[in-house]
């Protein structure tokens, strides 16, 4: 009997204990959600203060009401331009991390290549993109490849040296596992390092979505009619500094939601992880 009456009392107890844990994780998500929002209606606020209270001409700062009626009013310019360095920004993406995904893999089970053009690789990775721009556009031209050729270079590197570093840090006891089990160096590489690989991936692809954006858009500043960066120096030439506004935050968000995908899918694919902070 005292055994039944020790588990009644421990039962409210523990569903307490699990409503609490619900409500605050429950206050935890909304915080997450409130404290962005609140962030940036401050930012908004502080910037529309500066413009109204300093008497900042328009065409040097303007006004978040007047971007955000250039935005209304300039959408479809907005979003024909936004097409074309989205299409660039994508194919640079998928052109550069197959690349360095294929290369990682080669190096890790050919050290010798690794030792060889690994250096030769850090090296054109040094050289800034204003500088190889032009070069990819005497060489390709002033079609869209060019601006797919930076992007890939700029996405290229560090999706390389994550995957080489996630392809090589597999736990030594698993290893010596799969050579006990005689497991042929495929077996090797889709069921152990592939698989501990995927969280470093996951981390440069994060970064790739950005930076295969900026390398879209400094392409077109090289040479082109259209595109999200042809706007931005149509629109700084001009002195339409709401337009110009307009078309760094249609880029920016275009940014953050590509990165957000890559982050979806990470959700998906890597599932053994436990969240950040848990």
């Amino acid at each position: 009997m005292s055994t039944m009456t020790d588990i009644a009392a421990v039962l409210p107890d523990a569903s307490a204990a699990e409503a609490e844990y619900a409500r605050r994780k429950q206050r935890e998500l909304w915080r997450r959600r409130l404290l962005p929002a609140v962030g940036i209606l401050a930012a908004l606020g502080a910037w529309a203060a500066v413009v109204y209270i300093f008497k900042v001409p328009p065409f040097v700062a303007p006004s978040p009401v007047a971007v955000f009626a250039t935005l209304t009013s300039k959408f479809g310019l907005l979003i024909e331009n936004l097409v074309p360095t989205a299409i660039e920004a994508i194919c640079g993406f998928l052109l550069g991390n197959v690349a360095a995904i294929l290369i990682a893999t080669t190096f890790v089970h050919k050290k010798i290549l690794e030792e060889a053009f690994f250096p030769l690789v850090v090296i054109i990775n040094t050289i800034p993109v204003v500088a190889k721009a032009p070069i990819l556009v005497l060489l390709l031209g002033n079609g869209m490849e060019p601006k797919i050729a930076i992007a890939a270079l700029i996405c290229f590197f560090p999706t390389l040296v994550n995957m080489v570093r996630g392809l090589e840090s597999v736990n030594p006891q698993a290893m010596e596992l799969m050579r006990v089990l005689s497991a042929s160096k495929t077996e090797v590489f889709f069921k152990l390092r592939l698989f501990n690989s995927l969280p470093y991936l996951f981390s440069a692809l994060k970064i790739s979505a950005s930076t295969s954006v900026i390398g879209a858009i400094v392409g077109e500043w090289i040479g082109s009619t259209q595109g999200i960066g042809a706007l931005i120096i149509q629109a700084t030439y001009a002195f339409d500094s709401a337009l110009l506004y307009a078309t760094v935050i249609v880029g920016s968000c275009f940014s953050m939601v590509f990165f957000l995908a890559i982050t979806l899918v990470e959700r998906l694919v890597v599932r053994w992880q436990a969240p950040a902070g848990h």
